[in-house]
């Protein structure tokens, strides 16, 4: 038997989230198939099968976070099957196959346990994320009669909570007859709207605390400064023309912070309680919203980068951060982040 894992997808990762499972318990998959998919606090990415027979005795359920290491799954050969316990937890204690007789009883535990779930059978086969599969339950909404807007089709929070905005207001209530005229007359007050609790997906959830974290624990000073940029709208201009492809604002000031770093070392820093640690190469991180929330792609070495290239980096980087198809190491080791609100016409933020 093999024991299928929440694995640690990079250093800094302690647990993670399953999506979904893209093969049914009972079916059959092969070594480094594709079976499902998992969240982790940077990224969406791919669960590998560690070996090749039969999904069985699922554990972890689409929307459920665990611990890295937990077991989550098993994988049988031919004459294998799931320790009694399994179900009750005693996937991580020795994981040995337990007698037939009692293996049954453990695996029919865990297939018929009932997944809590508002959703039709069809639905199920839907892409669509936990929350988007929530929201479309409550509102009675079939997820197949919408099209997804996430990575590969798949139905996000905005797709559903947009179908819920269209979807016709319900009739209003007839005023009872018997009501006298003065009562009808007296204006009722403004409608106020139910307050409502949002669940965060995991990204969301790091996001808030790695924000709060970082206004508490690091020692935050402002600057402000305006600059004229007239003359690099025309060098923009003459790229454009010279089909030298559209270099953005964003990417002077990329630039611009990169030959700054190399010039001031002492800010491409970072306090380490007894120590600062000057790093020698200026990788710059640039914040890129995507449909669940804020990632952070990072170019790696900025400072050896033209202008040009580092605009094609750019592009290339948040466009694989939409599509959630970022790998770890491009979301890593930034030594300075750069976020820019300026195309929604904010002039200054904190």
């Amino acid at each position: 038997m093999t024991t299928v894992i929440m694995p640690k997808m990079g250093d800094g990762m302690e647990e993670g989230t399953l999506l979904e499972w893209l093969k049914k318990d009972g079916e059959k998959v092969k070594t480094g198939e594709v079976i499902g998919t998992i969240q982790t606090d940077k990224a969406t990415l791919e669960l590998e099968s560690p070996g090749s027979g039969v999904l069985a005795g699922i554990l972890l359920h689409p929307g459920e976070t665990v611990p890295v290491g937990k077991p989550i799954a098993a994988i049988l050969k031919g004459g294998e099957t799931l320790p009694g316990n399994w179900a009750t937890g005693g996937a991580e204690a020795g994981l040995e196959s337990a007698p037939a007789a009692e293996a049954t009883n453990g695996h029919s535990a865990v297939v018929a346990e009932p997944v809590a779930a508002a959703v039709s059978a069809g639905n199920d086969r839907v892409k669509a994320s936990p929350l988007a599969r929530k929201i479309a339950a409550s509102a009675g909404i079939d997820l197949a009669s919408i099209a997804g807007s996430g990575p590969g089709g798949r139905i996000v929070e905005k797709d559903v909570r947009d179908r819920v905005g269209s979807a016709p207001a319900p009739a209003a209530a007839p005023v009872p007859a018997e009501k006298s005229q003065a009562a009808v007359s007296v204006p009722s007050p403004a409608a106020t709207a139910a307050d409502t609790a949002v669940p965060l997906n995991r990204l969301r959830q790091v996001i808030a605390q790695r924000t709060a974290q970082s206004k508490q624990q690091v020692p935050h000073f402002y600057v402000t400064v305006e600059v004229d940029l007239e003359r690099i709208m025309q060098l923009r201009a003459m790229f454009e023309a010279e089909g030298s492809g559209k270099v953005s604002v964003n990417d002077f000031v990329v630039k611009a912070c990169a030959l700054a770093l190399q010039e001031m070392p002492e800010v491409n820093a970072v306090f380490e309680g007894t120590q600062v640690m000057r790093y020698g190469a200026v990788h710059v991180g640039i914040a890129a919203a995507v449909d669940d929330g804020l990632l952070v792609p990072v170019i790696k070495n900025a400072h050896g980068l033209s202008l040009r290239q580092l605009s094609a980096e750019s592009k290339r980087l948040v466009a694989r951060a939409r599509e959630g198809t970022l790998g770890l190491d491009e979301m890593s080791g930034s030594t300075f982040s750069i976020s820019n609100m300026g195309m929604l016409n904010v002039e200054n933020f904190i």
